[in-house]
């Protein structure tokens, strides 16, 4: 696999992109098209939200002082490996993905294929930010070996 762009120093780029897309998934969930589906899928979305919301929550309660939005890591910034880091190696980005996955089901169609861009752009992401901390953590390595799930347990 090609080298996936840093996209700034630290990594700026990809921030901006992240937040203009999670702006467009509330707009465009706001004010696009409607599921029609009913209040079923309204259910599913709002609990799989809450899961997500739960996930990406304790990622960064774990995090302690160390969590930046860049994927160059905080200097001095320790691997985290308690809580759902046991699991996932990136488990803010797979708890904000269900988040707007939830989101996506309560609102539109549209959303939900915007949440699908940014699950890619989190998926990038994640790999820009793993070759930073493999440069600059001796002790990464070990953890990717203990953690092999970088999104998703037992797939990616």
């Amino acid at each position: 696999m090609p080298d996936v762009p840093q996209l700034g120093k630290r990594g700026g780029g990809w921030v901006i992109l992240q937040f203009v897309l999670m702006a467009a998934i509330l707009v465009v969930g706001v004010a696009g098209p409607r599921w029609s589906a009913g209040w079923a899928l309204v259910i599913v979305g709002i609990l799989v939200a809450l899961v997500g919301a739960a996930v990406a929550i304790s990622a960064g309660r774990a995090h302690a002082g160390g969590l930046t939005p860049f994927p160059r890591p905080i200097s001095g910034a320790v691997v985290v490996e308690s809580g759902p880091y046991r699991v996932v190696r990136h488990p803010i980005y797979a708890g904000a993905t269900l988040f707007f996955v939830g989101v996506s089901l309560t609102l539109s169609p549209l959303a939900l294929a915007i949440t699908g861009v940014l699950a890619i752009v989190w998926a990038l992401k994640a790999q820009v930010e793993e070759g930073f901390l493999r440069a600059e953590d001796s002790g990464y390595a070990a953890y990717c070996e203990r953690t092999p799930a970088r999104l998703i347990p037992f797939v990616y």
